[in-house]
């Protein structure tokens, strides 16, 4: 049993990792691309997966600590329940705001890069 104890917790802390790199590829977006369009959808990847996969992270870490006792059971519920509501969430509340802009005719000029 230890042995899948020492598993979660390592998965944990890799889905802790891969969340960080989704944010900060998200924020690395979010400042490089040129429009509306491409950036709400830059946003939305960082915000799905640089929160989902760290509570899913977490979640497996809680599991891990048998120090915690039941707790970790409802800690890792907590986690999964609200993973669930933000992979519900957030990519509706993005395509509403992309779908709003279109209907507004929001103009979706390219810009020129800046980085040249």
């Amino acid at each position: 049993m230890e042995i899948l104890a020492e598993a979660a917790r390592y998965c944990g802390i890799s889905f802790l990792v891969i969340g960080c790199f989704f944010e900060i590829v998200g924020a690395i977006g979010v400042l490089r691309l040129p429009n509306f369009l491409t950036r709400a959808h830059a946003v939305t990847v960082a915000s799905v997966g640089g929160a989902v996969l760290p509570l899913i992270g977490v979640a497996l870490i809680s599991l891990s600590y048998t120090e915690l006792g039941l707790g970790r059971i409802y800690l890792a519920c907590l986690c999964i329940v609200t993973a669930l509501l933000i992979l519900i969430v957030v990519p509706t509340g993005s395509h509403a705001l992309v779908r709003a802009a279109l209907r507004t005719k929001m103009e979706i000029a390219e810009e020129q890069s800046r980085g040249s």
